[in-house]
């Protein structure tokens, strides 16, 4: 498959309802909330759940959560020792194999050990990772860290509108433990947002493309993800059916620079309460419109 080689912006619109999106742990747990009362969903939230569904359509992924992982390591440094041991003795085999002291002094480069890494992992190529993981007494290790830059960026995600957020107490309804003493109604806290529909804005850079392999069939595959965002993400804090992907606008450039900035791109389509409403209560109260830019139209798809 041929590396990428146009430009790609995209804007995704995603409702909200009754549902905590991103919890701020600083913050108790509350949903993330700017101090104008605009909903936020972090960009590492939102690669998080990309990778989720890159690993559920089969895509060996790298940056695996502890309760995903579908190769039995436990950390990130043991996942890249391994690929890159692996890759050094199919190296070492390809020598030549009389030639004995050059075998042993042989090094892994700062560009094989990112070009192995690239190759091997979807969200690695996707969205690029720094492996500070080297040790310098291992001959297979390059010796330094190692940064990749991925082509794909994110923004924070934030809501068209102030949201409102809920907080409700709890109560258990038996102990934990068996403590004399210890009421089994021990309250805590959860919180929620009763509507928001927040706006994931992103882009795809042919540059970097070219530097991880990333390709056009890479690319369709975070288009998929992105329409599926929410599968099997489901939670106490996020039931099935409270988030949902309601439009993908996804433009492809003419060219490697793109025909327009991305910022330009991304204000060319926007949410409206419609008019006659104060506050939103579904995706169905907004008017989504795109101005029109000469020559780059987008391709417009609803979620699965």
């Amino acid at each position: 498959m041929a590396v990428l080689s146009k430009k790609i912006d995209f804007v995704l619109f995603v409702s909200v309802k009754m549902a905590n999106p991103n919890g701020n742990p600083l913050n108790g747990n509350r949903p993330r909330t700017d101090y104008g009362g605009y909903g936020e969903i972090t960009a590492e939230c939102i690669k998080r759940k990309i990778r989720n569904r890159m690993q559920d359509l089969g895509y060996p992924i790298f940056v695996q959560s502890n309760d995903r992982s579908d190769d039995g390591f436990t950390s990130l440094s043991d996942r890249v020792a391994a690929l890159i041991a692996k890759k050094f003795e199919e190296k070492n085999l390809q020598e030549d194999k009389s030639n004995k002291k050059a075998k042993k002094d042989n090094k892994v480069s700062s560009d094989e050990y990112a070009a192995w890494t690239c190759e091997t992992w979807l969200d690695v190529r996707s969205f690029g990772q720094v492996f500070a993981f080297n040790n310098k007494k291992d001959k297979d290790a390059a010796g330094v860290s190692v940064g990749v830059r991925g082509p794909i960026s994110i923004h924070q995600a934030v809501s068209i509108d102030p949201v409102e957020v809920c907080s409700y107490q709890i109560t258990k309804s038996v102990n934990g433990e068996n403590k004399e003493g210890k009421a089994s109604d021990t309250m805590g806290m959860k919180h929620l947002i009763k509507f928001g529909m927040y706006e994931i804005k992103g882009a795809i850079n042919v540059q970097l493309a070219e530097k991880t392999g990333f390709t056009d069939n890479d690319a369709e595959i975070v288009k998929k993800c992105l329409l599926s965002l929410f599968e099997n993400d489901a939670s106490s804090a996020r039931p099935d059916g409270s988030m949902e992907i309601v439009k993908l606008y996804w433009w492809q450039h003419s060219c490697k620079e793109g025909q327009y900035s991305s910022a330009k791109v991304h204000r060319s389509v926007k949410a409206k309460l419609k008019d006659g409403l104060s506050a939103a209560q579904s995706a169905d109260d907004y008017d989504i419109v795109v101005n029109e830019l000469p020559g780059l139209v987008p391709e417009v798809l609803e979620g699965v």
